[in-house]
């Protein structure tokens, strides 16, 4: 779930200075547990060819780690979970939609029979090709909580998570439950809008009070006027830059 203060205007501000074809995707080849568990199993997955939704199916034996290609994974946060989560640039994109060298197509029909494939398909892609490898920024802009010990999902974030969420700088949080108070407190304290309204921005022209909605007129939409969260965001990218400059080779 988005955070809500990191509305598209803070992060259009921000991006807007970082180069197109950098790519935000937590990695790693050191697998740990996962080799075993995730990577060798084969299953079948139905829901891929069925309409309705039903379990998957495990094949008794195991492959062999692929010999063409280095699989990677998201970043490893506990014994059930790896980051899935990516922000990927449009060249990358149309790289593993078009192909032109087939990675993306042999690694798709590889990852075909991966459990939760979406925690390493993307990963293995990029760190395996020549022409992207170097384009990752290793962070997946997300702020999570996990309990001690953890569960397969993170905490769900309330209220005396709020603060340290605020500053944490991450474009994403996750994860929520539904309705609770700390979405009331982003709306109050960090998105300054009323119930039932929209998020004020400086497009917004109308009136400022209590009774009137000051979005309900407005000017020019393309107008840029980040609000505090963008320059913590943005220092959470200038980090990432700065980590991301100091080594030549980002998929190891």
């Amino acid at each position: 779930m988005i955070i809500e203060a990191l509305i598209w205007r803070n992060l259009s501000h921000v991006f807007s200075s970082v180069r197109r074809d950098l790519n935000f995707i937590d990695h790693t080849s050191d697998l740990g547990w996962k080799e075993d568990q995730r990577v060798l199993p084969i299953v079948v997955d139905p829901g891929i060819y069925l309409a309705r939704r039903t379990k998957i199916f495990h094949a008794t034996q195991k492959r062999l780690m692929p010999d063409a290609f280095k699989v990677f994974t998201g970043k490893v946060y506990n014994p059930y979970y790896c980051s899935p989560w990516v922000v990927l640039s449009r060249s990358f994109l149309e790289f593993c939609l078009f192909g032109w060298d087939n990675l993306p197509r042999t690694l798709l029909m590889y990852f075909n029979n991966v459990m939760l494939s979406e925690e390493s398909y993307f990963h293995s892609v990029i760190c395996n090709s020549p022409e992207f490898k170097n384009t990752t920024l290793n962070g997946d802009l997300r702020y999570m909580i996990w309990d001690s010990p953890p569960k397969t999902e993170p905490h769900f974030l309330n209220g005396s998570d709020y603060d340290q969420m605020a500053q944490s700088g991450a474009a994403f949080a996750r994860q929520f439950q539904k309705d609770d108070p700390v979405l009331d407190m982003i709306d109050e304290k960090i998105l300054k809008c009323g119930r039932n309204r929209a998020v004020p921005g400086a497009w917004c022209t109308g009136r400022r009070s209590w009774w009137v909605d000051p979005c309900s007129q407005w000017g020019d939409v393309n107008v840029l006027k980040p609000g505090p969260q963008a320059k913590k965001l943005e220092e959470t990218i200038l980090n990432l830059l700065d980590d991301w400059n100091s080594q030549s080779n980002q998929c190891t």
